[in-house]
């Protein structure tokens, strides 16, 4: 598929097929995304991958943190067994994590290059037929989860990205031109 194709045809995919995706490929196209513009080639990523049963140890961090925000005793339990079945439901959920440089200049620019690391992710598995989400939420930066996945003082995870093969694949949203967005100084 050309490049500018494939940009143009990429979506977020919420809702899978319930197939595993192979490991071994995802470790591919990972080795492949890495090649971006990063400055003093600090390379500050770092990869959690989980799926199937292994994604239990993140299901059961957000259950706990789930339950223990839900004020409701009798909605608390479910609250947070609905977040454990959503999250075993995604076939795969790789956490992107960056060391946070103590340089504040050189960390924005990490975090630059990280996110450039998930779109070229993003677009080769496009091009494979697998599909994903980039998600951000709240608990992602609680100490629950933290702990629970192994993220080290002093890394900021950027999002959990949800990976598998699309079992819809929504219709494009409208982007501005552009055109409309650039100031040209001649």
């Amino acid at each position: 598929m050309e490049l500018a194709q494939l940009i143009r045809q990429r979506r977020s995919v919420h809702r899978f097929e319930p197939k595993d995706v192979p490991v071994d490929l995802v470790l591919e196209l990972l080795d492949t995304a890495v090649w971006v513009p990063n400055y003093h080639m600090t390379q500050p990523w770092r990869f959690i991958i989980s799926y199937g049963e292994g994604k239990q140890r993140m299901a059961e961090a957000v259950r706990q943190m789930k339950e223990k925000r839900e004020t409701d005793p009798a909605k608390r339990e479910a609250t947070g067994q609905r977040f454990y079945d959503k999250i075993m439901a995604i076939p795969m959920i790789i956490t992107v994590v960056m060391e946070e440089n103590t340089n504040l200049i050189m960390r924005e620019e990490d975090y630059a290059s990280t996110s450039c690391v998930i779109q070229n992710f993003s677009l080769l598995a496009w091009e494979r037929g697998i599909g994903l989400v980039w998600e951000t939420y709240p608990w992602l930066l609680e100490s629950v989860f933290r702990e629970a996945m192994g993220i080290r003082p002093g890394e900021k995870v950027l999002g959990n990205l949800h990976v598998g093969y699309p079992a819809q694949i929504p219709n494009a949203q409208p982007r501005i031109p552009a055109a409309d967005r650039v100031t040209i100084f001649d």
